[in-house]
């Protein structure tokens, strides 16, 4: 290990959370009430993290808020949900160790920060019904909203989410007819939130976190950039951090944290890392693979489980919080009745209301001629649609932007200004059209998961929630980009059951932890679901400041000698 110790300390405390999103903030909140000063480190002028960008659910197995509601539920049904699905790259002591822990880690931020969360009705897993060990709903949690005011004169300093409706809990949204039938929310009850600053979603998960550093006095530094790590020949001792103009020398005696998200806004590390040319991106630009620069040098190992292609889109004249565009993502409207996306040649070529499905066509490549054959491609809509449902801020009644897609009165006229091909659009348009007025799609099963008539559906749309023709001129195109999500990666840093991050040798690096994003999602493989990146953000977090503080966890052991493992 490299040796860089500084002339001096600049400060000395006993934990480091390098990364202010759940992860970072809930280590530095366990390692507090175990006895040591902790120093949360964030790059960015908020704290918060990508966590405040979600849709702030919590994925967890056997949850005693669950139980409470009389829904059945077990630790072991949850491990196998995700061991079936991911597909062998996952490893099954990473899913056995996520799924054991993470109520533990629940209970214990409920009792100790105040955390106040609920089970989101309804809301199955995405492969119930395809999936024996799925249910149909009580592992996806919420927060109940938070009050901003609670976080004093960090209230403005404290993430919110510019394409959330932050103002709005799943079951205001869900209740009212899902994200198809926005324009029948309760507006005046988001209002009421929103002037009360009552955060919800991931703005609310984040706000519950960052109050508990609060509460305990735990420092957090913005705009502090954690530029090296720093070894002592033996272990990770500390950090170099820029702020303010000056480098600042941080000694950690009992570990440093690495949380700080993803690569998303590194454009060669899509590339290189993940598989993603030229990736349009959701989150704010200090989320650029300081994870590997980091640990890189000291030698951290990687690990990379299959990578999957979002789509998105940019309505004109729309900016996030740094001037850049704002990127909107294409989950759910092309589910929705009335929409289907189409290739070049006219055709679908997958399940649009199903996106773990349907968004790892678009990087097929066809051998043959050595080119992407669903990539680009466009979301079709007709009249039908636009007078129903709104296109993210497009609300009905909404005149079309100018400069934004394409508008034609016939689905010839529409493919001719696209550079689709016009007999190729107007056969598929025939073909959906004449299965989706009976409720079905023989062709990718469209609406066969639960989860995508929760997700993208219209309740209130005969026969299908998820399907309706495309018969009503004037048609519209939207041209869909690659788009990242909230940061969740293809690679991460690979640790151990405790979070310590291994180095090539398979063998732990003194002093060194990596939690949420940061770390590779060995716990799911090739699978993904909503609301587990938060909470292996939680679960990691509170499993490394544990061991750091010489508690680690034995529950794993236990529960490997039980099962047989």
């Amino acid at each position: 290990m490299i040796t860089n110790l500084p002339g001096q300390w600049d400060l000395e405390v006993d934990f480091v959370s390098i990364g202010s999103g759940i992860g970072g903030l809930a280590a530095a909140i366990t390692a507090h009430d175990r006895g040591a000063s902790a120093l949360v480190l964030e790059k960015s002028g908020q704290v918060g993290g990508v966590t405040a960008l979600s849709m702030g659910e919590v994925w967890v197995a056997g949850n005693h808020l669950a139980a409470a509601a009389g829904l059945a539920d077990s630790v072991e049904e949850g491990f196998l949900y995700l061991k079936t699905l991911s597909m062998g790259y996952g490893s099954d002591l990473a899913i056995l160790n996520k799924v054991i822990h993470a109520r533990h880690a629940l209970k214990y931020f409920e009792e100790r920060i105040g955390l106040r969360m609920t089970v989101i009705r309804d809301c199955p897993d995405y492969y119930y019904r395809h999936n024996d060990h799925a249910v149909a709903e009580g592992r996806m949690l919420e927060c109940v909203p938070f009050p901003g005011a609670e976080l004093g004169e960090w209230q403005p300093h404290t993430r919110l989410s510019p394409q959330m409706p932050y103002g709005m809990t799943h079951h205001d949204m869900f209740a009212a007819g899902g994200t198809a039938n926005m324009m029948k929310w309760d507006f005046a009850l988001m209002g009421e939130r929103l002037t009360r600053d009552e955060r919800c979603l991931g703005p609310g998960l984040a706000a519950y976190f960052v109050k508990g550093v609060l509460d305990r006095g735990i420092p957090m530094w913005t705009g502090a950039s954690a530029e090296e790590l720093i070894a002592d020949g033996h272990r990770v001792v500390g950090v170099r951090v820029s702020r303010d103009g000056r480098d600042l020398f941080v000694r950690a005696d009992k570990g440093v944290l690495v949380a700080v998200s993803s690569f998303e806004r590194r454009q060669d590390y899509n590339r290189t890392l993940g598989q993603q040319l030229e990736l349009g991106s959701m989150v704010f630009s200090t989320v650029d693979g300081a994870n590997f620069r980091l640990a890189g040098p000291l030698g951290a190992r990687i690990a990379r489980v299959p990578d999957i292609t979002s789509l998105g889109f940019v309505i004109p004249g729309e900016e996030d919080e740094e001037g850049m565009p704002l990127w909107r993502t294409a989950l759910p409207v092309i589910g929705q009745p009335h929409a289907i996306v189409v290739n070049r040649k006219g055709r679908r070529f997958g399940n649009e209301a199903f996106y773990r499905s349907f968004y790892y066509t678009i990087d097929v490549i066809d051998g043959g001629d050595q080119s992407h054959p669903n990539f680009p491609c466009w979301l079709i809509i007709d009249s039908q649609s636009r007078e129903k449902y709104p296109l993210m801020s497009i609300m009905p009644g909404q005149d079309w932007p100018e400069g934004f897609g394409a508008q034609a009165d016939t689905l010839a006229g529409l493919a001719a200004k696209i550079g689709v091909d016009p007999a190729g659009l107007e056969h598929t348009v025939a073909r959906f059209n004449e299965h989706a007025a009976r409720g079905e799609d023989p062709d990718f099963g469209r609406g066969t998961h639960p989860w995508s008539a929760w997700m993208c559906g219209d309740p209130f749309n005969q026969p299908h929630p998820n399907l309706g023709t495309i018969a009503k001129g004037p048609f519209y195109a939207v041209e869909l980009k690659r788009m990242g999500g909230t940061a969740i990666p293809s690679t991460g840093l690979l640790t151990d059951p405790h979070g310590c991050v291994l180095g090539w040798d398979d063998q732990p690096i003194a002093g060194l932890y990596a939690a949420g994003n940061s770390a590779a999602r060995m716990e799911t493989g090739a699978v993904m679901q909503s609301g587990i990146s938060n909470a292996r953000g939680m679960t990691g977090g509170w499993l490394a400041a544990r061991h750091a503080m010489g508690e680690p966890s034995r529950l794993l052991e236990q529960e490997v000698a039980r099962l047989g493992l």
